[in-house]
């Protein structure tokens, strides 16, 4: 069997903002031979031997390709929003590095602050205690249904727009004025955080990078 030199470090970027990159995922990435990550995550480090963009379409590929580099025997960063184990890509790079044969042990996770536990901080919640849940990628919402009314505030990453996932609340018997609260864009320049009644956020337009807080 050939030794296997290569390593993989998959790095937690934060929730978007360079402020909220750690030391430790700043060092690695300058320190490999190369980094995978959408534009905007690659775009956030000053220092990058050679870079791997992907999109929504190539993502896969690119993971992949980065894996291969690995087997290879280069040092290879892989970039992911916020924290690698909260809705990133640690399963898809464990599983694409089995197929390829590149041992686990090889592998290193960099954690970094996901946009929950920013919203948390917004919010003064103690997530410790709070129902967290992620939909994204993930279409059975419907999963939120059995926890909403168990008295902790429920911290989710929506799978859809934050309206339909109000909607789909209000349709299923929650009260139209339950208090919630959206962070939007946390961490950017134009970051929003909006508090109001289920109905009013069903009303309202927000973009995809949002996290929903909806109080017991």
């Amino acid at each position: 069997m050939i030794e296997m030199t290569g390593k993989i470090y998959i790095v937690g970027i934060g929730p978007g903002a360079s402020e909220y990159l750690t030391k430790k995922a700043i060092d690695t990435v300058k320190m490999s031979d190369y980094t995978v990550g959408s534009t905007r995550a690659i775009d956030l480090f000053d220092d990058v031997q050679n870079k791997i963009a992907f999109n929504v379409k190539d993502l896969l590929d690119k993971l992949e390709e980065g894996v291969k580099l690995a087997v290879e025997g280069n040092t290879v960063s892989i970039l992911s929003t916020g924290d690698p184990g909260f809705s990133g890509v640690l399963n898809t790079v464990l599983r694409l590095s089995d197929e390829n044969d590149f041992p686990e042990e090889n592998i290193e996770v960099i954690p970094g602050i996901s946009s929950l536990q920013l919203a948390a901080a917004e919010c003064h919640i103690q997530w410790d205690n709070a129902n967290v849940m992620t939909f994204h990628g993930r279409e059975n919402i419907e999963d939120i249904l059995p926890v909403i009314n168990n008295g902790k505030t429920t911290i989710a990453l929506p799978s859809r727009k934050v309206k339909d996932m109000a909607q789909f609340l209000l349709d299923n018997g929650v009260e139209a004025d339950r208090e919630v609260t959206v962070c939007e864009r946390l961490s950017y320049p134009d970051e929003r955080i909006v508090s109001a009644t289920l109905k009013d956020i069903a009303d309202s337009e927000f973009t995809y990078m949002c996290i929903i807080v909806i109080k017991p």
